[in-house]
């Protein structure tokens, strides 16, 4: 949806710009000018409310490294806990196949309102994940670019892949990130961002203070690489974490330009995960944890309530949606309590 030019939009803010308007025989009396001014701040209101509300996100399969699950490795999956994420907040799933053709993403693309980047384990080199990924960041910044809101959203492996799609360059470093519920060390005015403006006082506090960001990875982005590749030119550094070896890295971004947002920890784990594997169980389950969660969600599915992508009939929207997969128990075999598989 295209912002008008009387209207600046900042993270899903409206403010109405005021004019010095003249008509054609002199300057506007003052009483018009009031006048004027409700109109176009009601214009604005309207502008910026919600385009659907019914949103619709895409998540990204990825290639499952399993012989339990997939024997042949020619199957894909979706961790089911990205999908309650983003039912938990009001929004619905459409899988994104990989290997498909540039016609499929496209439509695809058309067809929702935001898009999940989600965490895994396959390469940022070279996989169906990142080509995916990848036609997917193009179409979003050319829809942003022609006025229409259409958000990203990165988590793990995702929030890597959005450093290294914006630069076409991956600039990661080892660390030890594996099973680690931290705090956030927010950066010096990380409440300008899109992301934590709506934070409460009281989740801050706890983000600040609890080790309730859950991070499983094994690679980082620091803040050092961030500056020397020129990543800082694209997104806002919003907070960082510390590896227990020493090793800083950023665990959350947000782009400038775009409504395109990462996050290195774990959101959706707090709430929808509770494997007790090893190398996965410190995942925080508190009152705060959950908390954090659904702000991230709520967060994200109100960017994508902003555009009014749509499939082009019912038919179409129903035949899509993950509901027509099932779902599997893999919490016996794997780090995830359940997936979604899909075979070729």
């Amino acid at each position: 949806m295209a912002t008008p030019p009387y209207l600046l939009q900042w993270g899903g803010l409206c403010v109405c710009r005021r004019y010095s308007l003249h008509a054609a025989g002199g300057s506007v009396s003052s009483a018009n000018m009031q006048y004027v001014t409700l109109v176009v701040c009601f214009a604005a209101a309207v502008a910026c409310s919600a385009a659907t509300e019914r949103p619709i996100i895409g998540i990204i399969a990825q290639h499952l490294n399993s012989r339990t699950f997939s024997p042949n490795r020619t199957n894909t999956y979706i961790a089911a806990s990205y999908v309650k994420y983003i039912e938990a907040s009001g929004g619905r799933v459409v899988p994104i196949f990989v290997d498909q053709t540039k016609g499929y993403y496209k439509k695809l693309f058309n067809s929702v309102n935001g898009v999940l980047i989600p965490g895994g384990g396959v390469d940022l080199d070279n996989s169906g994940y990142l080509e995916a990924a990848k036609i997917i960041f193009d179409l979003a910044i050319e829809a942003n670019n022609h006025g229409t809101y259409f958000p990203l959203w990165g988590t793990c492996l995702g929030f890597e892949a959005l450093s290294r799609l914006a630069i076409d360059k991956l600039v990661l470093r080892a660390c030890q990130g594996h099973d680690l519920a931290l705090p956030l060390n927010f950066t010096r005015g990380f409440r300008r961002s899109r992301m934590f403006s709506g934070l409460s006082r009281s989740l801050e506090r706890a983000l600040r203070t609890r080790p309730i960001t859950y991070n499983s990875h094994g690679k980082c982005l620091t803040p050092q690489n961030f500056t020397t590749f020129g990543l800082d030119h694209f997104f806002r550094l919003t907070s960082t974490n510390v590896d227990p070896n020493g090793v800083t890295f950023i665990s959350s971004m947000e782009a400038y330009s775009y409504p395109f947002y990462g996050v290195q920890f774990h959101p959706e784990k707090n709430n929808f995960e509770w494997t007790q594997r090893k190398d996965h169980v410190h995942i925080p389950h508190t009152k705060d944890a959950v908390l954090v969660s659904q702000y991230l969600g709520n967060f994200f599915l109100d960017e994508a309530r902003k555009n009014n992508h749509s499939f082009a009939s019912a038919a179409e929207e129903l035949n899509a949606l993950i509901y027509n997969y099932p779902v599997t128990y893999t919490q016996n075999k794997t780090a995830f309590t359940q997936m979604y598989i899909f075979s070729p």
